[in-house]
């Protein structure tokens, strides 16, 4: 009506909107009348939403100090049973559901998910998508502590499908929330409808000097020697998880005795809760067989499955097959009857008969499947070594059961990142346990991680970290792979043993072989009460054993103690007492596979084979690491690329891997070129040749540090030109034979190179000497301008210890030698005769034995004369007289040339000294012809260090200065004078 009257009047779709009729108030035009409208009826109030009143029920109580809640009825209310479980700030959630409809299967589908959400932590997880991904290892290990304690305990023939979620809302990270989980799933169980034998309690217990505690934090976990988590019903145990450090078998049992009666506590507030808030338990339908059917399949197979299991000669498959034929022959009969109830339940029907035929014969007879003693280890074969190239290997059968295990070292940054909210970010020691289908004989596939293999890896790795070095003295990575070729029964503790021989072939320091075995328990149950009235435990039990079994008892030790346990159990409990029983078996047994390993390997093996991989931990300053890791790390990731290595850097530390030795030794070339390391006298270093000058080359080696070549240090002949032998550039392997008091490196090729036979160890003509003796001789040539002006022979007389003849100079080119302060102290100490040579120019009153001598001069021997007394090495010349005896004070203007006096050593220069003459006079003493072109000129810097600024007792005359008093000698040349001072 409105549309056609707008089209009727167009201006009234063009009225503004405050001339409408709803906004003077009128009311619309109904029924021919037209009115005002009040306001309520123009804006009527919205509906004002309750106050929705959620009917909680708790439950508090105390168990070892610590307060715990249960609640339900907040939260996951529409799950057939859900509780949150608190205690401090952790809380846990854990709800079940069950499927509806009529179970068409034979087993019981228990699914069992744990997650640790990162918002527990108040943290975002660290993924690409930011999302939780696929369930790590922890959260598997922990859903399989709360599934093996809650499995046995649901009513045979349930075969509903039924599933747990437990999660942790939030944690503080002083409580491992696991055993939190397990004693809410237990809640969650008994709030519900479905049909439960509960309820269960689940305790941790742990163990500090001597001193077992109750619900221990991680802090206390991480000094304890026991980590022992027990799950119960109030009168047997159902489940043991134990990870210790060589604990005795008296102590634990201690441990499993207090445990008991604290994880019991946790069942009455259970009960109580349930009876508040819990559901009536639902009739649900049970798969059971009947008697009949049970009867019939009996009479056709029993007395063919007993031949099977009496003949010990079946092996594994053998006895398969034989049985197989058994459940077609009894199909066959049965077809012929057209039983086709019987027919549904055959195979459960044949599994039942077999069971009770194995108990019986156990039980009654004591004779087991294979016909092995109930207390007998299956036969041993242990062998170190197995594969070649590797870090360590090794292969350890029991039985029919192989297991072959390898070992694999890597650097500290291989440690694999945990993201757990408890327990330590990073993991240094994995093994990775694999069950492949061929060691069944069956066709499989394989998709990624599986709840029995990282369970049965867990359990082998906590059997082997109570062994390992420290962290401080092993700081590696190590990763043990653990291949099952063959089961038949307990590969877990296969794996233990398998791997310690692997983990002693690669050279790891272990403290003690672990070993394992696995202990099972056969038994007759009173059926009114359900009491045990008789039992046998079997040692190393077979896979058919613990499939027909009730236990599965695994204990994995040293000859010390246990360091981990695992117990599964099938019946809804079994009493302490039978499992404390069972220790004592699997300890005897656990002996008897120790002697077989330590017979094969009984000590870390070094490791000497030049193919095998290698790894090495360097120490290096932090600059020197930053300057090998290079800008962005471009430096270190070429050194990885060129020498196929892996590097890892660590604080002051290099961690280096290499697949065999020829690539490490690539490696550390490149890295002692780049860094360097610790100087050694004796030590050779490889160098690149820096600049090349007529006395030497210096070299760049051991991380950009320059050492001098010398000339005569290239080789054992005569080198004339420098440039034949080195050029700029040139790589080169020195050997360092010193340093000198300033610090600089004296590096020699020649004593890289075999001495010619020729030559002998006697003093050669040349004075120059070996680079291979132990004194430090600095050596240089002095110019022909010099021996012209230097005639000491006829001046100074030879002393009465020389042993050489003195001749005087043939040569315009004499050798001069210049030795360092600690050369003179030796020679000092030793005996007087050390000191038995004295150069062709000899000195008057000296004692020193310097090779001084012409290069051409011609030496002969003559027998040393003894002494009655030793003489000091110097000593004043007799009759020289001071011309300035009477000390007059020294004036410029008194002072002439020729004239002797007494000075002290004022400064050092570069070209001189400065000589204090007395009376504020003092006097440059210049270097004349010491420049560029002559060795000696670092030489002579050595021998004026600053310490010459001591008192220095000199005469100055015209040849020379005559030393009064000393105690080491140096000496130097200058064009006029001949000189040698003296340090007090």
């Amino acid at each position: 009506m409105a549309s056609a009257l707008n089209r009727a009047n167009p201006l009234l779709s063009t009225l503004p909107h405050v001339l409408t009729w709803r906004t003077l108030g009128f009311r619309t035009i109904c029924s021919g009348r037209l009115g005002f409208a009040t306001q309520s009826q123009l804006d009527p109030e919205p509906p004002v939403a309750g106050t929705k009143v959620l009917e909680t029920f708790k439950e508090e109580f105390e168990i070892g100090s610590r307060l715990i809640t249960l609640e339900t009825g907040k939260i996951a209310r529409f799950a057939n049973g859900s509780v949150v479980l608190g205690m401090e700030d952790t809380k846990v959630l854990s709800a079940v559901t069950s499927a509806k409809g009529d179970a068409i299967r034979d087993f019981l589908p228990l699914t069992v998910d744990y997650q640790e959400k990162q918002f527990a932590q108040g943290v975002i997880p660290n993924t690409f998508m930011r999302r939780e991904g696929a369930p790590k290892e922890r959260e598997l290990l922990c859903g399989r502590i709360i599934d093996r304690p809650i499995r046995p305990l649901f009513p045979a023939g349930f075969y509903h499908e039924v599933q747990v979620m437990a999660s942790v809302l939030c944690s503080d990270g002083k409580q491992d929330p696991d055993v939190m989980a397990a004693n809410a799933t237990s809640t969650a169980l008994m709030l519900s409808d479905i049909p439960w034998g509960g309820p269960i309690g689940v305790i941790r217990i742990g163990r500090i000097c001597g001193q077992f505690i109750i619900n221990p934090t991680m802090d206390e976990l991480s000094l304890s020697d026991l980590n022992l988590v027990y799950a119960c019903t109030r009168d047997k145990t159902l489940m043991i998880d134990v990870q210790a450090r060589e604990i005795s078998e008296e102590d634990l049992e201690a441990g499993l005795r207090l445990a008991h009666p604290e994880a019991v506590k946790y069942i009455d507030p259970q009960i109580r809760l349930a009876a508040k808030a819990g559901k009536g338990k639902k009739e649900y339908k049970l798969s059971m067989l009947s008697d009949r059917t049970l009867e019939k399949v009996s009479d056709l197979a029993e007395a063919p499955i007993e031949a099977v299991f009496t003949d010990p000669s079946y092996g594994k498959f053998e006895r398969g097959e034989a049985l197989d034929k058994i459940t077609q022959d009894v199909k066959s009969a049965l077809e012929e009857e057209g039983d086709e109830e019987s027919l549904k339940v055959l195979p459960k029907a044949v599994d039942t008969v077999r069971k009770e035929v194995v108990r019986k014969r156990i039980i009654a007879e004591g004779i087991r499947v294979d016909g092995r003693r109930l207390d007998e280890v299956r036969p041993l074969y242990c062998e170190a070594g197995y594969l070649p190239r590797l870090h360590g290997s090794s292969v350890f059968s029991r039985g029919d059961t192989q297991v072959l295990c390898t070992v694999t070292l890597g650097a500290p940054s291989d440690a694999q990142h945990l993201e757990s909210l408890v327990g330590p970010p990073t993991k240094r020691f994995m093994l990775h346990y694999s069950f492949q289908p061929f060691c069944i004989n069956e066709v499989g596939k394989r998709l990624g991680l599986n709840r029995r293999e990282v369970g049965h890896g867990t359990l082998a790795e906590k059997a082997l970290l109570a062994v390992l070095p420290p962290e401080d003295d092993f700081p590696y990575t190590v990763r043990v792979y653990a291949e099952v070729m063959s089961s038949d029964g307990s590969t877990s503790m296969g794996t233990v043993a398998g791997a310690s021989m692997a983990l002693m072939d690669a050279g790891i320091p272990l403290r003690d072989h672990v070993a394992g075995v696995s202990v099972g328990l056969v038994s007759e149950v009173d059926q009114p009460t359900g009491t045990i009235k008789n039992y046998r435990i079997l040692t190393d039990i077979l896979g058919l054993e613990d499939h027909l079994g009730d236990m599965d008892f695994k204990v994995a030790g040293t000859r010390k103690g246990i360091t981990a346990i695992q117990l599964d159990i099938k019946p809804a409990g079994i009493p302490l007492d039978i499992i404390c029983e069972s220790l004592e078996s699997a300890h005897k047994a656990r002996l008897q596979i120790l002697d077989h390993m330590e017979r094969e390997i009984y000590a870390p093996r070094a490791q000497n084979d030049r193919n095998s991989p290698k790894l090495a931990t360097l120490k290096y300053s932090n600059e020197d690491i930053r300057r090998l890791i290079g800008p962005l790390g471009v430096l270190k990731r070429k050194i990885e690329e060129e020498t196929g290595t892996r590097i890892s850097v660590g604080d002051g530390t290099l961690t280096v891997g290499s697949k065999n030795q020829s690539a490490m030794e690539k490696v550390l070339d490149k890295i002692d070129f780049i860094i360097g390391r610790e100087i050694e006298v004796g030590g050779v270093y490889k160098g690149v040749v820096d600049s090349v000058k007529e006395y030497g080359a210096f070299v760049e080696f051991n991380g950009g540090q320059q050492g001098l070549l010398h000339i005569s240090e290239l080789s054992h002949d005569q080198v004339s030109r420098l440039s034949d032998v080195v050029s700029v550039g040139q790589q080169l392997s020195v050997m360092c034979i010193g340093q000198d008091v300033r610090g600089n490196i004296k590096l020699s090729l020649k004593a890289l190179s075999p001495r010619p036979a020729s030559e002998t160890n006697n003093v050669v003509e040349e004075s120059i000497p070996s680079a291979k003796e132990k004194q430090n001789i600095w050596a240089f040539k002095d110019m022909s301008s010099i021996q012209e002006k230097l005639n000491l022979a006829s001046d100074l007389p030879v002393s009465q210890h020389e042993v050489g003849e003195v001749s005087p100079p043939t040569s315009s080119t004499p050798s001069v030698l210049i030795r360092s302060a600690s050369e003179c102290d030796e020679e000092e100490r030793s005996a007087t005769t050390q000191y038995s040579k004295i150069t062709s120019k000899g000195i008057d009153g000296l004692q020193s034995g310097l090779p001084f001598s012409n290069t051409n001069a011609k030496k002969s021997k003559r027998p040393m004369r003894k002494e009655q007394k030793s003489e000091p090495i110097f000593r004043k010349k007799e009759g020289v007289e001071k011309e300035n005896g009477d000390n007059e004070p020294i004036t410029a203007k008194t002072l002439k040339v020729g004239t002797k006096v007494n000075a002290k050593v004022y400064q050092i220069r570069a070209l001189g000294v400065v000589l204090d003459l007395g009376g504020g006079l003092r006097g440059m003493y210049r270097f004349e012809l010491f420049n560029s072109e002559i060795i000696c000129l670092p030489t002579v810097a050595f021998t004026l260090h600053e310490t010459l600024k001591k008192l220095l007792e000199i005469r100055v005359s015209g040849g020379g200065v005559h030393i009064v008093k000393s105690k080491y000698m140096f000496f130097l040349v200058s064009g006029v004078h001949y000189h040698y001072f003296s340090l007090h």
